[in-house]
């Protein structure tokens, strides 16, 4: 009786239903990334990535194509293979290590660049989180880069460990007239991957180019993001982009002071 008990919950585990995967990620997210439409097993499935604004919210987008994942042991943990066909070159690695109270997430080494290019995705799915992103209708790609990155979620806090730079190429928005925002950079860096999982990381964010020049900079508190930076119009941009300076936060002249967290 014992043993064909046991090569029952064996079974049921090999053959966990895609969707048990998909509920876990949308209560662990708050419903703010949801697997839509998800298929196969939790170990060997795909479905459709949907940002949301969370439960209570109307806000939904979602990207095209599906995602794939596969899942394996990897010595007392798990590798997590992601693919993503519209937005992805190449399938990204991690490293899942589960523990007492704790999930650690490592993002596998890169290239022999020293950085590996996750993906690139349209600014347009933003809008699926709800305010402010609903309001300003993003255009153009998001550039996910990273040479290393380390999460871990212990007792309800985020740690982060490594480095990642998000692009942001050729934005747009229909709150004004000019047809190209310019492209910004926003740089995390939480210092060496040292195992402790101590990270506080700072990110920068810089303007490439463009009329709309935007700078600041933030840290991850261990609960929450906090963030200090401004917005200007650059020359000869002033009136195009005086409404939304006035939706990025308080004025002070020609700067817009933003402050969230």
């Amino acid at each position: 009786m014992a043993g064909l008990l046991g090569g029952a919950l064996l079974a049921l585990a090999a053959f966990a239903p895609a969707t048990w995967l998909a509920a876990a990620l949308a209560a662990r997210t708050g419903q703010r990334l949801l697997l839509a439409d998800a298929r196969g097993t939790v170990w060997d499935g795909d479905a459709v990535a949907v940002l949301s604004g969370g439960a209570d919210s109307r806000s939904a987008a979602l990207l095209p194509g599906r995602v794939h994942w596969r899942i394996a042991p990897r010595g007392l943990g798990l590798q997590l293979s992601l693919f993503q066909p519209c937005c992805m070159a190449e399938a990204a690695l991690l490293r899942v290590q589960p523990g007492p109270r704790r999930l650690q997430l490592q993002l596998a080494p890169g290239s022999a660049s020293g950085t590996h290019t996750l993906g690139e995705w349209p600014a347009a799915w933003l809008a699926g989180l709800g305010a402010p992103w609903n309001t300003l209708q993003l255009g153009g790609t998001l550039q996910l880069r990273s040479p290393g990155l380390r999460l871990q979620i212990a007792d309800g806090r985020w740690t982060v460990a490594g480095q990642a730079e998000l692009k942001l190429a050729d934005m747009a928005s229909p709150l004004t007239s000019l047809p190209r925002l310019g492209s910004y950079r926003v740089q995390l860096d939480a210092g060496k991957d040292d195992g402790s999982g101590a990270g506080m990381p700072q990110f920068v964010l810089g303007t490439l180019d463009g009329a709309l020049q935007l700078d600041g900079q933030g840290q991850w508190t261990g609960s929450h993001w906090r963030f200090r930076g401004q917005a200007r119009a650059a020359p000869g941009a002033e009136s195009e982009l005086d409404n939304l300076l006035n939706f990025f936060g308080r004025r002070e002249g020609a700067l817009s002071l933003i402050s969230i967290g």
